[in-house]
Parts: C-alpha cells; sequence; structure tokens
C-alpha cells in the first residue's frame, strides 16, 4: 500500500468533506480503504490553504529568502533580496500573518503600493464599502471592508471570477476557504492565514440580542399532518 503522509492525508480529507463525498464502502477492507481526492479536484489539492489546526505551527515566521523554502536558495539573486525582518522594520505589529499590520501600515502612510505595473501616476479606485454576510451559526457576523482590498488590488482581482457581485449569488464556507478556494485565494498565501486566532477579523459584527438560530426544514411543523 502506498505510504501517505499526514498533509496529503488531511489535504484529501478536506476534499472530500467539501464536496460531501463519502469514501467508506460496504465490505471494504482495511488494504483497500484509501483517501482519495474527487474525481476532477486532483489539481486543487496543491493549493490548499496549508493552515490545520492539528498541524504543528511553524517555529519560525519572516525567515531571509534563503532560508523560507520558498526562494531557491541555490540562486545567487536569493542572497541579495532584503530579509524580512529588516524590510518590516518600524511598520505597525499585529499577531496574524507575518506580524505587519498591514492595514495600519497603509493608514499611517508607510506604504504606497503602486497601483498599476506600467504606469506609476495611477490613483487606485478606492471603495469605501463594507459588505455584512449573515452567518446562521451563533458566530459573530463576517464584514467584509472593501477599502483597504481595494488600496492594494484592482476590482478585477476578485471580481467576477472569484466573486460575483450580486447579492446571495456567492456561496462561501470555511471547507471552500482552507482549500484555497474564495478568500482563500489569498488569505493563507500572501495575506494572514486563517487560523483559530483569526477568526474575529472577519467573524466581528456581533449577533443582535434577540438572534435565535434559524429553524431547520426538519424542525418546521408540516402542515399537511
Amino acid at each position: 500500500m502506498k505510504k501517505i503522509n499526514f498533509a496529503t492525508i488531511v489535504a484529501a480529507g478536506l476534499v472530500c468533506f467539501a464536496a460531501g463525498a463519502l469514501a467508506a464502502t460496504e465490505g471494504a477492507t482495511k488494504d483497500s480503504m484509501q483517501l482519495k481526492p474527487v474525481k476532477g479536484e486532483e489539481g486543487k489539492v496543491s493549493a490548499a490553504n496549508t493552515f490545520n489546526r492539528l498541524l504543528k505551527k511553524d517555529k519560525a515566521r519572516n525567515l531571509p529568502p534563503p532560508e523560507d523554502g520558498i526562494h531557491d536558495a541555490d540562486n545567487e539573486g536569493t542572497h541579495v533580496l532584503q530579509p524580512p525582518l529588516v524590510a518590516f522594520e518600524g511598520l505597525p505589529k499585529t499577531d496574524f500573518g507575518n506580524y505587519v499590520d498591514w492595514v495600519q501600515s497603509l493608514q499611517k502612510g508607510f506604504l504606497n503600493p503602486r497601483y498599476d505595473r506600467v504606469d506609476p501616476t495611477v490613483e487606485p479606485l478606492v471603495m469605501d464599502l463594507d459588505i455584512v454576510r449573515e452567518v446562521k451559526a451563533s458566530v459573530p457576523d463576517v464584514v467584509f471592508p472593501h477599502k483597504p482590498h481595494t488600496q492594494w488590488l484592482h476590482c478585477s482581482n476578485c471580481h467576477p471570477a472569484i466573486f460575483i457581485p450580486q447579492k446571495n449569488a456567492n456561496q462561501i464556507n470555511m471547507s471552500a476557504i482552507l482549500l484555497g478556494q474564495k478568500c482563500g485565494v489569498c488569505h493563507g498565501k500572501v495575506s494572514f492565514p486563517i487560523t483559530t486566532l483569526s477568526c474575529k477579523k472577519c467573524h466581528s459584527k456581533p449577533k443582535p440580542d434577540d438572534w435565535k438560530p434559524p429553524l431547520s426544514s426538519a424542525s418546521v411543523k408540516n402542515p399537511w399532518r
């Protein structure tokens, strides 16, 4: 039986969970039980958000480029890149991601992102609009702030390929995000990761005092009985 490491099992399990697949079958033997990604999803496993609460956390962050496991240590150019700890010195701190509060860095003028790759004079199209997504569970609702996102990115980075700009047109759940989809296209890769400590950064709007969980279809009385 082919050996599968723990990270592979977690990634495959997340794919099966997100797609609603059932791996077990009647009469299956131990040797025949294998975790396989859903058909058509194989290429997406490698792009999954690497965070999982059962996996060990990184011992160190913001390592120099030759030591971070991302850059090619054999490339001479890697060794002339500025180490993150040097580049981030003086920027506002946070407990998430790479420990830099990028929103505060923008607001306080520490950073001035270039909005156009060719023309440095192009001004960003900043949209000061918050979107509130109600969550059926008891956790606080999600508030998505367009302003800090559009200070970095043009609208076309997210719309319409990732998010359809229409109410109730986007189904978002944590399984998809952890698989590198929806918000997970950036978060966990180039923005702060999804961890148990960062939940409140998105789930930031408390439920009203009179909030009650929605009734399931099974709990609604059948009027035909």
